[in-house]
């Protein structure tokens, strides 16, 4: 799918304009009350339904369905799930939040700093292969398999930018919300 992106100025500009813009936000609860573009509403990627955003406000599926995440990998991925659930105008802010911050545009900023998706998805894949490497050295040479393992996901996360891992790793309690982040 060639989904459509707006740079987060364009989008600035069409909102300060009185353009209607409902601004989904895909990223974990958590990363969202870090910080988040000033009208984003958010339905983190794990729960994005079209009903889901039709409680957002997205109640014309005919109307643009504007989508934001971290960096727009995650965003990308939402428009086509919009898309398929009969959306017929989803489209992408390009660059995600790091671009929308990065363009001086306003935000809202928790009290709480959480790590990242991806820097969580690369801790936890290191220190599997790390496992996996000193166990097959100090327990059983059959453990090698488990860091053959994480590295062939890596190698399929890279090519195909799914992250089975990111997946699970955004559903775990710390990621929700509600529970104590790192400061």
């Amino acid at each position: 799918m060639n989904t459509p992106t707006l740079s987060p100025e364009e989008f600035n500009v069409r909102l300060k304009q009185g353009e209607a813009m409902l601004l989904i936000d895909v990223r974990t609860p958590v990363e969202f009350a870090e910080v988040h573009a000033d009208n984003a509403v958010n339905i983190p990627f794990d729960r994005l339904t079209a009903e889901a955003a039709a409680n957002a406000g997205a109640v014309d599926r005919t109307a643009p369905v504007y989508v934001i995440c971290r960096g727009g990998h995650r965003s990308a991925k939402a428009a086509e799930r919009l898309a398929g659930a009969g959306y017929g105008r989803p489209v992408v802010v390009a660059g995600g939040t790091l671009a929308w911050t990065a363009a001086g545009l306003p935000v809202v900023r928790g009290a709480a700093k959480m790590i990242s998706l991806e820097r969580q998805v690369r801790i936890a894949a290191g220190a599997l292969v790390a496992t996996g490497a000193v166990l097959a050295q100090v327990v059983h040479p059959g453990f090698i398999w488990l860091s053959g393992f994480v590295g062939a996901g890596l190698v399929f996360a890279g090519i195909t930018d799914h992250c089975g891992m990111g997946l699970l790793i955004a559903r775990l309690p710390w990621n929700r919300g509600g529970y104590p982040v790192v400061k």
